[in-house]
């Protein structure tokens, strides 16, 4: 194999790459539209935790206003043909309750790392959402 032949097999591994992140990405946006569209209140939160080998993870979580887990979704693979799946375990769990903790066992660090992810984006939201809100109503 000339050193010609290696550098195109490599940039059409490079460009395959490119294209299954892209198609990944989409799906992940389309999920994530279509959580938004069921869910009007309430607060999304995403996280992951990422493999240098073996398989990744993706979390998405739906929480009500009043901090109940309405859906959960995971997404974890070695490849961009990963999809979503519903963990219903986690549906009603109430995040106040779970603290530093995680509803999952300890060998299973990636899946508590993207829910920790999940929680600490929905507290950032949510305290957002409540100083916007005292702001307003102490401005009216």
């Amino acid at each position: 194999m000339t050193w010609k032949t290696g550098l195109l097999l490599f940039a059409l591994c490079w460009a395959l790459q490119i294209a299954g992140t892209a198609l990944q990405m989409r799906h992940y946006r389309r999920v994530l539209g279509a959580l938004e569209a069921r869910w009007t209140d309430g607060y999304i939160g995403s996280g992951s935790a990422r493999a240098r080998f073996g398989r990744g993870a993706i979390m998405i979580l739906v929480v009500s206003p009043a901090g109940i887990v309405r859906d959960a979704l995971l997404m974890q693979g070695r490849t961009v043909w990963a999809k979503f799946k519903p963990l219903p375990g986690l549906a009603g769990l109430d995040i106040a309750t779970v603290g530093e903790g995680s509803p999952f066992p300890p060998r299973d660090a990636r899946l508590t790392t993207a829910f920790r992810q999940c929680l600490d984006q929905i507290d950032r939201v949510s305290a957002a959402t409540r100083a916007a809100s005292h702001a307003s109503s102490h401005a009216a």
